[in-house]
């Protein structure tokens, strides 16, 4: 064979500047990652039952969306966790090849087989059906910076879920974000003796809780059908949902033949709190909230990790006071130097 190209010089030439040119043309498509993407596709299933424990999750919601993915086209394995905390994860594996477009919309058809036998509970909560590729792209932190007056890192938290999570999501290349804090909750600590002491139940409390923490509409006044003299009209706004422990501890549990009323304050302490309290971050010691970005398949790592610090930069000029962002763990970096080096040794090749 190399015979051939020693006698034809000018036909070597111009192979080689084809198989140039198609090098060329193919680089801006090539994914660039720290580590090649050699692991089959998967697909991430989140459920979340707030309050269940590992054992009614398993029974109620993991094995039941298991039995729908046995017979999923493509499908190599599936593994589930289910912990105490109420949030249960399948992950799906499909065989090498499969694109993961198709796989995920495979995945999420037979979940959406599974809906009407899944709690009314999780469904409200949301199943998420995500791709991403293993291992984190970025970790990102948000914490107090020094001399801040207020540290609430509950508040930090809750603001990073309903401000920053969302954004950084859209970006261009992510996959998957997870969260390792939780937003602001409603806790209502029961104490069982008062609770006993007047006649009620856990389900009473439920069941109050929700009838009476609802936004429901109020109608108008001056709609049809009226009179044809009515020039105006009017809608209704009432309060529906309580804001804060104080209105929460004013909900009727149960109301008296002789006036009298129990109210949830009666029985139990209302205070804000974290949603959960299953994660704590820190950053040189110091509390912070922290994300952790996965990368989406087939994205080019650097291009996502500089949109997602632009992005950060951009939500920053918005932070609440005493605020700032920081990105701790980059992989982007090392691909980085790896190029770089890449690139010495070609120009160091063309040179020689």
């Amino acid at each position: 064979m190399s015979l051939f190209f020693i006698k034809r010089p000018n036909f070597a030439w111009v192979l080689a500047l084809f198989i140039l040119l198609a090098g060329l043309m193919a680089l801006p498509s090539l994914p660039v990652a720290q580590y090649p993407d050699v692991a089959p596709p998967q697909i991430t299933i989140t459920a979340t039952y707030p309050g269940a424990s590992a054992k009614v999750l398993v029974d109620s919601v993991t094995s039941v969306i298991e039995d729908e993915l046995n017979g999923a086209k493509g499908m190599l394995y599936y593994e589930s966790t289910s912990n105490s905390t109420g949030s249960a994860e399948i992950n799906v594996t499909f065989v090498p090849g499969t694109n993961p477009d198709l796989a995920q919309v495979e995945v999420q058809n037979r979940i959406k087989k599974a809906e009407a036998r899944l709690p009314q509970t999780v469904l409200s909560q949301g199943l998420q059906v995500e791709q991403a590729s293993s291992g984190f792209l970025l970790i990102y932190t948000l914490n107090y910076k020094d001399g801040a007056a207020n540290k609430d890192t509950v508040a930090l938290a809750d603001y990073a879920a309903r401000n920053v999570n969302n954004e950084i999501s859209r970006v261009n290349g992510v996959g998957r974000l997870q969260f390792f804090a939780a937003e602001a909750a409603m806790r209502v600590w029961i104490d069982p003796q008062k609770l006993v002491g007047f006649g009620l139940s856990i389900d009473d409390v439920n069941a109050a809780i929700r009838a009476q923490n609802v936004q429901v509409p109020a109608g108008s006044f001056g709609s049809s059908p009226g009179s044809s003299l009515q020039e105006l009209t009017a809608t209704l706004a009432v309060k529906g949902t309580l804001d804060n422990p104080e209105e929460f501890g004013r909900i009727v549990l149960r109301a008296n033949e002789d006036g009298s009323a129990v109210h949830l304050s009666d029985v139990a302490r209302v205070a804000v709190g974290s949603q959960d309290y299953s994660f704590e971050s820190r950053l040189n010691g110091q509390r912070a909230v922290a994300g952790a970005v996965q990368l989406s398949p087939g994205a080019n790592a650097i291009q996502t990790a500089r949109a997602v610090e632009q992005r950060l930069t951009e939500l920053s000029v918005n932070f609440p006071e005493g605020v700032g962002f920081s990105i701790p763990y980059d992989t982007s970096r090392f691909v980085d130097v790896a190029i770089d080096k890449v690139i010495y040794t070609l120009v160091e090749a063309m040179v020689l």
